[in-house]
């Protein structure tokens, strides 16, 4: 064994608890952090090193050479994309992940796998999705994927054949519907061999990003009983608009369709009762997406995909290894999603899930959505900003009010960025460049608000000023 290896597996309780140190002292120091340091792309090109230094070096120079560049997004103020912090359960569940290290695809030897069926049950409740079954994938883009591959394969089966072994040739003509299809859509379609372009776009509502149902109807009926895949929003990314679910579902009495429905982050809106009405009809859906480090607030990387037909599932994931096992009655995971060597991802959600229950994720999303809505109302009476929509949950999607150009957007994205206090992303929404915040943070707080509605208000004043 090399020496450094063994003298910390001989100090390994010691070494561990100046790392609980570290992490305690980045965690604590969340709020004076930078929330954002865009990459300087040092140490591009060095060399592995010969000789290793051992735990207690490797935190020596992690600290002295790239601690300091990492972003505080795991804190209260970062309103990027759409990125959630970590509980602190969330991170115990994370840390005891890495120490058992379990291989979750099988059930042979472990119990990770029933104690992923136990939260992805947990989850279907929170999301009103008890009849679906579920598996935990990397994020939003594979949970999309794995909907869309299922969606495929009942394509097939409508024909008589077997997609996942005939190939996707011997499909013909695939027509997937979407209004406002997030950009994971695109690239899954990709990765399935369906194409970016064979995805129509259906005019949405007048000022919104939801489809028309009439148009969607319309375009469903053009295609004379040929089966298609729509894919339905339950949260827009940049205005957090929905489709009308339960509408769309109810047009699959008329049309043979597949309907997935990408709920990344929005799905949360059934956790609490003044927003569930946002995702009536979901549980109408044959599968759906949802991102749990998001809103669930655990660490990356995390999401759970949802489906009515397991059966169709397996034939396109199947493992056909004889070591495997063939899939009967409820299969191991291996048969169900893209990797067979999988990490207990479960156990994060499992804690938090435990740890705060129904009521402290609800709690988590009220705070946030009502953050969203003040945030919106003060750059509003500002004068100095426009909403570009209304705030319908927890992103604030706005712009300049004088003189909105692209390149007077995108200082003001910058001189936000580098006052560190606040970190939001830039956009284009109705053909208009704006930016978006996104709260999903189970830290951010009144005084959080106020830092980052100083921060954006500060930056508009530099840029009048910059402009004079």
């Amino acid at each position: 064994m090399d020496p450094k290896l063994a003298d910390d597996l001989a100090d390994l309780p010691a070494l561990l608890d100046e790392t609980r140190h570290t992490a305690a002292q980045v965690l604590t120091g969340l709020n004076d952090r930078p929330v954002a340091r865009p990459s300087d792309g040092g140490g591009v090109g060095s060399a592995v090193p010969e000789l290793g230094v051992g735990l207690r070096g490797a935190l020596r120079e992690f600290q002295q050479r790239w601690e300091p560049r990492l972003s505080g997004s795991a804190g209260p103020r970062y309103l990027g994309f759409v990125t959630g912090g970590t509980t602190p359960a969330s991170i115990a569940g994370d840390w005891l992940t890495s120490v058992f290290d379990q291989n979750s695809f099988t059930t042979v030897d472990s119990g990770a796998s029933a104690l992923e069926q136990e939260t992805v049950g947990w989850l279907g409740q929170l999301f009103g999705l008890t009849e679906h079954t579920g598996a935990f994938v990397s994020g939003a883009t594979m949970s999309n994927f794995v909907g869309l591959a299922t969606a495929r394969e009942w394509l097939g089966e409508r024909m008589g054949i077997s997609v996942a072994q005939a190939g996707v040739g011997a499909l013909g003509p695939i027509y997937v519907l979407s209004g406002a299809p997030h950009a994971s859509i695109y690239k899954g379609l990709a990765m399935l061999g369906i194409g970016r372009d064979q995805l129509r776009l259906i005019p949405t509502q007048s000022g919104r990003e939801a489809v028309d149902i009439g148009r969607l109807a319309a375009a469903l009926d053009a295609l004379d009983g040929h089966p298609s895949i729509v894919v339905a929003n339950a949260g827009t990314v940049n205005t957090v608009d929905f489709d009308d679910l339960r509408a769309i579902a109810e047009l699959k009495q008329r049309y043979p369709f597949w309907l997935h429905v990408d709920g990344a982050f929005g799905a949360y809106a059934a956790l609490a009762p003044e927003y569930a009405h946002l995702v009536d009809g979901l549980a109408a859906a044959d599968s759906v997406c949802v991102d749990l480090h998001k809103w669930l607030n655990v660490p990356y990387d995390a999401a759970v995909q949802f489906t009515r037909r397991r059966d169709l599932q397996v034939q396109v994931f199947q493992n056909t290894a004889a070591y495997l096992g063939i899939p009967t009655g409820t299969p191991d995971f291996v048969h169900l999603v893209p990797e067979s060597s999988r990490r207990l991802r479960a156990l994060t959600a499992w804690f938090t899930l435990t740890a705060y229950g129904r009521a402290g994720h609800r709690d988590i999303v009220q705070r946030n959505v009502a953050a969203a809505h003040h945030l919106g109302e003060r750059l509003t009476a500002s004068g100095l900003l426009r909403l570009l929509a209304p705030v319908r949950l927890n992103v604030v999607c706005f712009t300049l009010a004088d003189r909105p150009t692209t390149e007077r957007v995108q200082a003001l994205t910058r001189a936000i960025t580098e006052s560190g206090e606040t970190f939001l992303t830039p956009t284009i929404y109705d053909g208009k460049p704006a930016l978006r915040a996104a709260f999903s943070n189970w830290r951010t707080t009144d005084t959080d608000l106020d830092r980052i509605y100083d921060a954006i208000i500060a930056a508009c004043i530099g840029l009048d000023k910059a402009d004079d």
